[in-house]
């Protein structure tokens, strides 16, 4: 998978389709999100000593949940008779696609494009990265984060929204950068332990970034061209 914070970082770019369609733009950036969170996952089926396989890149990253996610927005639009509903379905299906292809396109595992069948896209079969690259792309996960939350602040100051928040959001921006610092060279210098210490902090950072962009959905609307 790519970094969640790229995955963010792209789902703002959006913001050019946004149309003023209230609720659309801030779906998309939470849809970034959400295929990664099936890592969740993977950490129970870890510490209840279950097999992982066929949790992560299957379900949450397949067309059909796009489309399903879509749907049941647009259904919950019509009943509650308000289209930013709608706006937010398309916009949450929007950024689980754009994150499907830029993990098609931009790493080096495959995809269950089609879940539930057997189908995995990868066109990187035959690719096979530097170790010390792929050890680097963990930390570079933090760097990441702290670069989304940096493009927030940045929103925010420009839309002057969200001020009461700037002290907390600078707070975990430049835990995210500190974050990096530290598990660069951890990655590196740890035979044992690191993947569990990285993804038990990798979530917790997930989490953070998604319960932020929330708590920051004025300055997001405000964003919408």
């Amino acid at each position: 998978m790519a970094q969640a914070g790229m995955h963010a970082m792209v789902g703002m770019v959006t913001r050019k389709f946004a149309n003023k369609r209230q609720w659309l733009l801030l779906g998309a950036i939470l849809g970034s999100f959400i295929p990664d969170m099936d890592n969740f996952g993977v950490a129970v089926a870890t510490v209840m000593k279950l097999p992982t396989a066929g949790i992560h890149r299957t379900l949450t990253h397949s067309v059909f949940f796009v489309l399903a996610v879509v749907a049941i927005f647009y259904l919950i639009g019509q009943v509650k008779k308000d289209v930013r509903w709608g706006n937010l379905g398309v916009g949450l299906g929007l950024g689980i696609l754009l994150h499907i292809l830029l993990d098609i396109f931009l790493w080096f595992n495959g995809v269950a494009l089609f879940w539930p069948f057997p189908l995995w896209v990868n066109i990187w079969a035959n690719t096979t990265a530097p170790e010390w690259f792929m050890k680097f792309m963990d930390p570079a996960e933090f760097l990441l984060f702290g670069g989304y939350l940096w493009a927030l602040s940045n929103w925010s100051n420009r839309y002057k929204t969200d001020g009461d928040f700037a002290g907390k959001l600078r707070m975990w921006m430049i835990l995210e950068f500190a974050l990096f610092v530290i598990f660069t060279p951890l990655v590196y210098m740890m035979s044992k332990g690191f993947a569990t210490i990285f993804g038990a902090i990798y979530l917790f950072s997930i989490m953070m970034a998604f319960i932020v962009t929330i708590r920051m959905r004025k300055t997001i609307e405000a964003a919408e061209v």
